[in-house]
């Protein structure tokens, strides 16, 4: 009963503000091996990694429990919650159906895109508090990679909020993962396509009247690269790159590549890097903590992901 009565006061719980997370799940398969690509067959039993059925419930539950952490500091859950390197819609059904986040109120947005690899970007998104307008896989011309993923939702004030919230209205969603770094020159032009892509949409929408706007994702490269000059929107991720702060850690040093861009009527929302404890590991080469991955090489490890979640609030 007292489990029961902790789940609803999250779904219900009133809020003033909308809660947008994103989280790169770094390598998210599910266990069966669908003989598309080689890294389906990595994460499999049979693989190299060794991929089972009791690792990938383990992951599933770890991301419950990192959602349900942040939902206990911020007394409810988030509204919105952007993922990358999903494999498919089974993983994102699985996330929620096999853990404790099936008694809460979530739905998902999903599509599948050409990437080589095999994984996608999605979300998952409240419905007592946000309904969805449409969706729709937005290719980057010229470039095999995730699909930006666009969203748009009619924010409700919460059932049982005292007064109305202040976010409300329609919200516009962009969720991005740009082509990596590996290959060097030309790898710095596919993710310039992916920009320029993203620049496109963020003009369409603004055109159509969209006013609140937020892209957010894992953009492979840190946000004082002057190539991101070129979208009409505000660098959110620049004054905590600044900082010092970082969502991945490379050679025992933070780096921020999980980044929002955020329309200027949203200009002056919160952004922040949330570290959840057991998400950390310490890191034996350099000195402090690093993510706890579900692989260190080879070696199963038992974590998430080399990427922390980040957070915008929107007020």
């Amino acid at each position: 009963m007292k489990v029961l009565v902790i789940y609803l006061s999250l779904l219900f719980a009133p809020g003033d503000s909308l809660l947008v997370m994103f989280w790169n799940l770094e390598n998210f398969f599910d266990p069966a091996d669908s003989l598309q690509c080689a890294a389906d067959h990595e994460f499999s039993p049979e693989g190299e990694r060794h991929w089972t059925r009791r690792r990938f419930y383990r992951k599933c539950e770890l991301v419950s429990k990192a959602v349900l952490w942040l939902a206990s500091r911020e007394n409810r859950i988030p509204d919105i919650i952007a993922v990358a390197e999903i494999e498919n819609r089974f993983v994102m059904r699985s996330i929620l159906r096999l853990t404790a986040l099936d008694k809460l109120d979530y739905g998902i947005v999903h599509y599948d895109s050409p990437d080589p690899r095999g994984i996608d970007v999605g979300l998952f998104y409240r419905k007592s508090t946000l309904r969805k307008l449409r969706s729709k896989p937005c290719h980057i011309p010229g470039v095999a990679s995730r699909d930006i993923l666009l969203a748009e939702f009619q924010l409700q004030s919460p059932p049982l909020s005292s007064r109305p919230s202040a976010a409300s209205g329609e919200i516009s969603l962009l969720v991005n993962h740009h082509p990596s770094k590996y290959g060097g020159a030309s790898s710095a032009a596919r993710r310039e396509k992916a920009i320029d892509r993203l620049a496109e949409l963020s003009d369409s929408l603004a055109a159509e009247g969209r006013r609140r706007i937020i892209a957010i994702g894992d953009m492979n490269d840190t946000p004082d690269n002057p190539v991101y000059l070129r979208l009409p929107m505000v660098n959110a991720s620049l004054p905590l790159h600044r900082r010092g702060e970082g969502s991945i850690r490379f050679n025992g040093k933070w780096e921020l590549i999980d980044l929002v861009f955020l329309s200027e009527d949203l200009a002056n929302c919160p952004v922040e890097v949330v570290r959840i404890p057991f998400l950390l590991t310490k890191d034996t080469v350099h000195s402090g903590v690093k993510p706890l991955r579900t692989y260190s090489g080879p070696r199963y490890s038992g974590g998430v992901s080399d990427h922390l979640p980040v957070l915008v609030k929107i007020p």
